[in-house]
């Protein structure tokens, strides 16, 4: 938090820590990459689904809406609701990584929908 406000009253949050710093580090690229292989695997199980009926399809949409539920919470909560907003990340012009987040949320929220939209069998072929 070197890099807000100088006189920000948020400075007491601030962790010192790098021990500290290392663990948050690797735990969000250790749930990124969780993430992004839940999100694969979602995306050849729905592939392998699509020309089955609505049902088995929308069966099939399980493990993509968990991997797009993970990567949508590490985005929303940990960058733009406790590096934002609790560490004041917003206040950096050099760290500032709301912007980036909110894009990458965003996205994921758009696809969370589109995935998570019903289909029905006038819209597939059939079996």
């Amino acid at each position: 938090m070197d890099a807000i406000f100088p006189n920000a009253n948020v400075k007491y949050r601030a962790i010192n820590s790098p021990p500290f710093h290392h663990l948050v580090y690797i735990t969000i690229i250790s749930i990124e990459i969780i993430a992004a292989l839940i999100c694969w695997w979602g995306a050849f199980i729905l592939f392998k689904n699509i020309n089955k009926n609505a049902v088995a399809f929308n069966q099939s949409k399980k493990w993509a809406i968990i991997g797009l539920t993970l990567a949508f919470l590490l985005w929303q909560v940990a960058f733009m609701s406790i590096g934002g907003e609790w560490f004041a990340m917003w206040m950096s012009k050099q760290w500032n990584g709301i912007p980036n987040a909110f894009r990458f949320f965003i996205t994921i929220l758009l696809v969370l929908m589109y995935v998570t939209a019903r289909d029905n069998d006038d819209e597939k072929p059939h079996e």
